[in-house]
């Protein structure tokens, strides 16, 4: 399994723009075959830093994202719409990336 954590600082002035490409990515990534999940969260202390969580099946699933079409537009975007270049946490994980978090349970 590929765990891959993005952490990217959006441009206060490619906000809307942002926004409305990475909800279009998101529903392209989410299609992939070897897709498990594919989510993007704002950080409410720093505005317009915004984290992705993308979780692929296996490394052939994690090679294929970055050879569909919507991803190869997608890098070019970002590239006009970021402030840094962002930051990346790339895991390549034997058998399930999510586990039980054992300190807390419904009651």
């Amino acid at each position: 399994m590929i765990l891959i954590v993005l952490k990217a600082q959006i441009r206060q002035d490619k906000r809307d723009e942002w926004l409305a490409g990475i909800k279009e990515y998101t529903a392209n990534v989410r299609q992939e075959p070897g897709n498990i999940s594919f989510d993007y969260h704002e950080n409410l202390e720093k505005q317009n830093e915004f984290v992705i969580v993308e979780v692929f099946k296996d490394s052939d699933a994690g090679a294929a994202h970055v050879g569909y079409d919507h991803v190869k537009k997608f890098f070019p975007f970002m590239s006009t719409v970021v402030a840094e270049r962002p930051k990346i946490n790339y895991q390549d994980i034997d058998g399930d990336a999510w586990n039980e978090m054992a300190e807390v349970t419904p009651q």
